[in-house]
C-alpha cells in the first residue's frame, strides 16, 4: 500500500519536473539559436562592410596627400585593390568600376576637378556600404526583439507552470498527510470514533480505508475489552484496600492514582478529594502529605521514623519509598512511570526498643552500685593494715579488678547509649583547643600504653584554629579511638595522633600501623555491638558507635581509612 502511494507520487513529480525540464531545454535552445542569428548578423556587418569603410577611409586620406607625397599614390593603389577583392553588396561592384575609372582619368590628368570626381566615387562607395549597415542594424534589431519576445513568453510559460507546481503538488501531499496525521493523533488519544476520507486524493484513498478499517477494530476492542478493565480496576482497588499498610501511588507528575483506606485515615482526607487530584496541591493543605512529598523529592539521609496521631494514640511508621518502572520489550529498557509511598508500622518495634533501652537504662545504674561495692571491697583487700595476701589472692585480686573495670566501663558506654536513643543527650559546648583534646586522651591511655609498650606520636600544626565542642564528649571518643589503636598495636608499635586543618575543615585523626580492617567492615564498624570477625580483642562494640553519636551531634563526620596489614586511621571532621 505504502509502495503504491510512493509510486503514485513519484509519477507526479516525474511528469511535473519533466515537463519543466522540456521548458527549459526549449527555452535554453531558442536561447542559444536567436544568439547565434545574432552573432551572424553582427558578424557580417564587420566582415562585409566595416573593411569597405575602412579602406574608402584610408583612400581618402591618400588622396589628400597625392599631389605632394608620392607615396599616398601606392597607397591609394593598395587599398583600391583590397576594394576589389572586398564587394559584397548588390550595387557595390558598379560603384567600384565607377571609382577605379575616376581614378585611372585623375592619373592622366591629375588637377582639383579629377580628384575631386575621385572623392565623388569614395563617398558613393561608403554610403552604399553605410545604408547596408543601417539595414543589416535593423535585421539584427528585429531578431533580438524576437528572441526577448519568445524567450519572455516561454519563460513566463515555465514560471506559472512552476507556480503551480509548487502552489498544487505540495498540497496534493501535504493536505492528505496532514489529515492522516490528525487522524491518528485522535487515535492515539482514545478517540476511536475518528474516519478519514480522502476521496479527493486517489493516492492515499487505500490509506484511508485502512485507516478506517483499524479504527473501527480498535472501537470493537474497547467495547469488548472495557469491561475486563473495569474488572481488573476493581480487582487492583481491593488489593490495595486489603494491604492493611498505608500506601500510596503516584504517578510520574506527582498524580495520586490510588490510596487506600488506612492511607486516607492517616491523612484524614477523603477517596473524591484525593484520586486524580496532584499531591502537590493536596500537600499546601496537608502537613503528613506535604512531609511525604517532600522527602520522596529530597530524601531524609537519617531515616527518621514517621511520628502520626491516629487512632487516639501515637504510631510510628517507617516510609518507604518505591519507584516504579515499566519495562520496554522494543527500547530494551525500563521507563520510569512513577512511585508508591509505603508507610510500615513500626509502633510495636518502637515501643519494644523503647523497654529495651528502658531495661538497659535501669540495668546499668543498678549494676553500678555492686561495681562500686566490689571496687570498694578490692581496695580493702589490698590494704596492708587488713592483711597481707599471698601471691595467688593478690593475682585473683588484680584479675576481679580489670573485670571490675571492664564492667564499669561497659555500664559506662550504655548508658551514653541510652542518653543518645532516648534524646537525651545534652552538649556544652565550649571554645577548646584540639592539642587539649589530644593531651586528655593520652593523659587517660598513658598507663595502658605503657603496659603495651606503644610509643604514641603527637603531630600537631604551630597555627589550626579552635573548636567550638563539649570538650568532655570529644575528649571521651578520642580516648576511646587511642585506646582502641593501643590494643590493635603490636608490641613495642607506634601511634601517631594530631590534628590537621584545611580551609575551614579540621580533622583529628588517631592513626595505627596495626593489621589493618578489611574494606567490606569500613561502615560496619560504626554499628552497635558489630565486631570485625576474628577480632580477638574483647569489647562490648558501642565505642565506635557511641563515637559516631557523639561526633554527629555536633555537626561532624567520623570515618576510617585502612587497609589490611598497613594499619587504620580513624579521623574526625568538623567545620570551623
Amino acid at each position: 500500500m505504502l509502495q503504491s502511494i510512493s509510486l503514485k507520487i513519484k509519477t507526479k513529480l516525474t511528469y511535473g519536473i519533466g515537463l519543466l525540464f522540456a521548458m527549459i531545454v526549449l527555452l535554453g535552445g531558442l536561447s542559444v539559436k536567436n544568439i547565434y542569428r545574432m552573432s551572424a548578423d553582427t558578424q557580417n556587418i564587420l566582415a562585409d562592410n566595416y573593411n569597405t569603410l575602412l579602406y574608402s577611409r584610408r583612400m581618402l586620406d591618400a588622396l589628400e596627400r597625392i599631389k605632394t607625397d608620392p607615396v599616398a599614390r601606392n597607397e591609394f593603389e593598395k587599398n583600391l585593390g583590397l576594394q576589389k577583392e572586398n564587394i559584397t553588396e548588390v550595387d557595390e561592384n558598379a560603384a567600384t568600376t565607377h571609382l577605379v575609372t575616376q581614378y585611372e582619368s585623375m592619373k592622366k590628368d591629375m588637377n582639383d576637378a579629377s580628384i575631386q570626381r575621385v572623392r565623388i566615387a569614395l563617398n558613393e562607395v561608403m554610403s552604399l556600404n553605410m545604408a547596408s549597415i543601417y539595414r543589416k542594424s535593423q535585421v539584427a534589431e528585429h531578431t533580438a526583439h524576437e528572441a526577448l519576445l519568445w524567450i519572455c513568453i516561454i519563460g513566463i510559460t515555465c514560471i506559472l507552470i512552476a507556480f503551480a507546481f509548487l502552489i498544487r503538488l505540495p498540497r496534493s501531499i501535504n493536505t492528505p498527510i496532514r489529515k492522516l496525521t490528525d487522524g491518528i493523533m485522535e487515535i492515539a488519544n482514545h478517540n476511536y470514533e475518528k474516519r478519514l476520507d480522502l476521496g479527493k486524493y486517489e493516492e492515499f484513498t487505500e490509506v484511508a480505508q485502512s485507516f478506517n478499517r483499524m479504527a473501527e477494530r480498535l472501537t470493537e476492542y474497547r467495547k469488548s475489552t472495557l469491561s475486563d478493565i473495569i474488572q481488573g480496576k476493581k480487582y487492583i482497588e481491593a488489593i490495595v484496600n486489603s494491604i492493611t499498610e498505608p500506601i500510596i501511588g503516584l504517578d510520574g507528575n506527582r498524580i495520586i492514582l490510588f490510596a487506600n483506606d488506612v492511607a486516607l485515615t492517616i491523612l484524614n482526607l477523603k477517596r473524591e478529594n484525593v484520586i486524580g487530584k496532584s499531591a502537590a496541591e493536596l500537600a499546601l493543605k496537608n502537613d503528613l502529605l506535604r512531609r511525604l512529598v517532600r522527602e520522596l523529592v529530597q530524601p531524609n539521609e537519617k531515616e527518621e521514623p514517621l511520628k502520626i496521631y491516629a487512632d487516639n494514640k501515637e504510631s510510628y511508621f517507617k516510609v518507604q519509598y518505591i519507584p516504579i518502572h515499566v519495562t520496554d520489550d522494543q527500547k530494551n529498557g525500563s521507563q520510569y512511570v512513577g512511585d508508591v509511598i509505603l508507610l510500615k508500622n513500626i509502633t510495636e518495634f518502637k515501643e519494644l526498643d523503647s523497654a529495651k533501652t528502658t531495661f538497659i537504662s535501669t540495668i546499668s545504674h543498678e549494676l553500678k552500685t555492686p561495681i562500686s561495692a566490689i571496687m570498694m571491697s578490692l581496695k580493702l583487700l589490698e590494704d596492708n593494715r587488713v592483711g597481707n595476701m599471698n601471691d595467688e589472692q593478690k593475682a585473683l585480686a588484680e584479675s576481679i579488678k580489670e573485670s571490675s573495670d571492664r564492667l564499669l566501663e561497659i555500664t559506662g558506654e550504655l548508658l551514653k547509649m541510652t542518653q543518645v536513643e532516648t534524646g537525651k543527650l545534652q552538649l556544652n559546648p565550649k571554645i577548646t583547643k584540639p592539642i587539649e583534646l589530644i593531651d586528655y586522651a593520652i593523659k587517660a591511655n598513658r598507663v595502658q600504653a605503657e603496659r603495651f609498650g606503644c610509643h604514641i606520636e603527637v603531630e600537631y600544626p604551630e597555627k589550626i584554629s579552635k573548636l567550638f565542642v563539649d570538650s568532655e564528649k570529644i575528649a571521651w571518643v578520642l580516648t576511646n579511638l587511642l585506646s582502641n589503636a593501643i590494643h590493635y598495636t603490636p608490641e613495642n608499635g607506634r601511634i601517631i595522633i594530631g590534628a590537621r586543618q584545611e580551609g575551614k575543615s579540621l580533622e583529628i585523626f588517631v592513626r595505627d600501623f596495626g593489621k589493618g580492617i578489611d574494606s567490606r567492615y569500613h561502615q560496619s564498624i560504626f554499628d552497635r555491638y558489630f565486631r570485625v570477625p576474628g577480632t580477638k580483642v574483647q569489647g562490648s562494640g558501642l565505642g565506635l558507635a557511641i563515637s559516631k553519636d557523639f561526633v554527629e551531634a555536633h555537626g561532624g563526620t567520623i570515618r576510617v581509612e585502612s587497609e589490611v596489614g598497613k594499619g587504620s586511621t580513624f579521623i574526625i571532621k568538623f567545620e570551623v
